[in-house]
């Protein structure tokens, strides 16, 4: 007992805050700050980022071994100019100062002395920096990724020159001799917070034009929704993402894990991502979805994972009054319509003709099909499962139940329409003797 009470005060002195990054000529540093441990000077460090105060600056002090230090002097011009400062804050010196943390610098004069300089530590500098040196160094923030430690060791590979006073310790690339140019500094492009991709309370669920279940399957399209998911500038799967047939797990930078695992993404935006989930999640209990925004994930959310979640493609254009209508393509490409659905010429299903049917969340295929989600369906592939379709309670024939080909996870059905049927009729599917998850129409006559 008191070793998980210990962990969880341990736990609850880190709590993080917002991701800052740092856009340099180096690479980007993305950092987490940590108001709990020092409020006062997160604020002031984000007062500096909101105005856009290190926009334009450099790194003009760098000790291998020791520091790389910024945020007081930007180009301008032919030369360098200190920006201008607000007052200096109150030190809060808590946390200490390891390798990828990020500390506020400040004058030997006193410990409250610190205004827009700030410095990341290269190495552990816990001693050195500690309370018995004017206080100690304030820790806001650290690096939260191996990209971002790889970047400030490539800052800390610079060539060092001696410019004087403030500068006699300045970090410089492609440099050999002469005067030293803004091309020559390893400069900060900009310094701004990255704004966490949220999911939206009952944000997930199963593509709704397939139904739009809130339980999903292996191989399911979910739809996510929330806000900073993606992109402001919306962008579906093209051929230039795949990898031959392999549909892409990352679009402009945005990820969706699931338990772990990538699932494979073809819509992204500010607000919505639709993407498969992958095949071998645990199914019959909940799975974790997380959003990755450019580097930035978001708060897990749990969605129940079933063997089977059948839906047929079935979308709000085809919904006349109460009557949702089921898409079915007949043999010469016509889609199915009694005249009623806006923008459809009328064509009648017939009695023994072949309907083609598109559904998702059928589960898995038989090991002898050879294909996986996220693959662009080859050839013919059997489901698994045993599929019912009804019409009019009558049973219909089917002569195909597998992956569309062509399409990535898209299950397609051929059937028969029974014989003796006229008019609107139920439409259903049922698999493995589970209850119609639909309720369907289709016109025969």
């Amino acid at each position: 007992m008191r070793f998980l009470l210990a962990v969880g005060l341990l736990c609850a002195s880190t709590t993080l805050g917002q991701t800052v990054r740092f856009r340099t000529t180096q690479g980007d540093i993305d950092i987490t700050l940590l108001p709990q441990s020092a409020p006062r000077t997160v604020a002031n460090f984000l007062s500096y980022v909101n105005k856009g105060a290190y926009n334009g600056t450099f790194f003009h002090r760098l000790v291998k071994g020791f520091v790389a230090q910024g945020g007081g002097f930007r180009w301008q011009n032919t030369g360098w100019v200190a920006i201008p400062e607000d007052a200096p804050i109150v030190n809060e010196y808590n946390v200490t100062n390891t390798r990828g943390t990020i500390a506020m610098a400040k004058l030997g004069s006193g410990p409250n002395t610190a205004t827009s300089q700030w410095f990341f530590n290269l190495a552990n500098n816990t001693t050195t920096l500690g309370p018995t040196n004017n206080g100690g160094f304030t820790v806001f923030g650290r690096i939260n990724s191996t990209a971002g430690l790889d970047v400030l060791s490539k800052i800390e590979a610079a060539q060092i020159v001696d410019r004087g006073d403030a500068f006699a310790e300045l970090p410089v690339v492609d440099y050999t001799s002469g005067d030293i140019g803004e091309r020559n500094l390893i400069r900060v492009i900009e310094v701004a917070v990255l704004q966490m991709p949220t999911i939206a309370t009952r944000g997930v669920v199963t593509a709704s034009n397939f139904g739009g279940f809130t339980q999903a399957a292996p191989g399911s399209y979910i739809e996510i929704y929330g806000s900073n998911l993606g992109p402001e500038t919306a962008r579906q799967w093209e051929g230039k993402d795949f990898n031959g047939a392999n549909a892409p797990t990352t679009l402009d930078n945005v990820r969706v894990l699931v338990n772990g695992t990538p699932a494979y993404v073809s819509y992204v935006s500010s607000g919505q991502i639709n993407a498969q989930i992958p095949a071998g999640i645990p199914t019959g209990g909940p799975a974790q979805i997380v959003v990755s925004n450019d580097g930035i994930t978001s708060a897990p959310v749990q969605v129940s994972i079933q063997s089977v979640v059948p839906g047929l493609l079935a979308p709000a254009a085809f919904k006349v009054g109460e009557t949702q209508f089921v898409v079915a393509v007949k043999q010469n490409g016509a889609l199915v319509s009694n005249g009623t659905i806006p923008n459809l010429p009328e064509a009648w299903a017939a009695p023994g003709e072949v309907l083609t049917l598109y559904g998702t969340g059928f589960g898995a295929l038989t090991p002898d099909s050879g294909m996986q989600s996220g693959q662009i369906a080859q050839g013919q592939t059997r489901l698994a499962a045993t599929v019912e379709f009804k019409i009019g309670g009558q049973v219909a024939e089917v002569l195909y139940a597998g992956l569309a080909p062509g399409l990535v996870g898209v299950y397609q059905f051929n059937l028969k329409v029974p014989a003796g049927l006229s008019g609107n009729q139920d439409f259903s599917v049922s698999v493995n003797g589970e209850a119609p998850r639909q309720a369907l129409t289709l016109s025969v006559r």
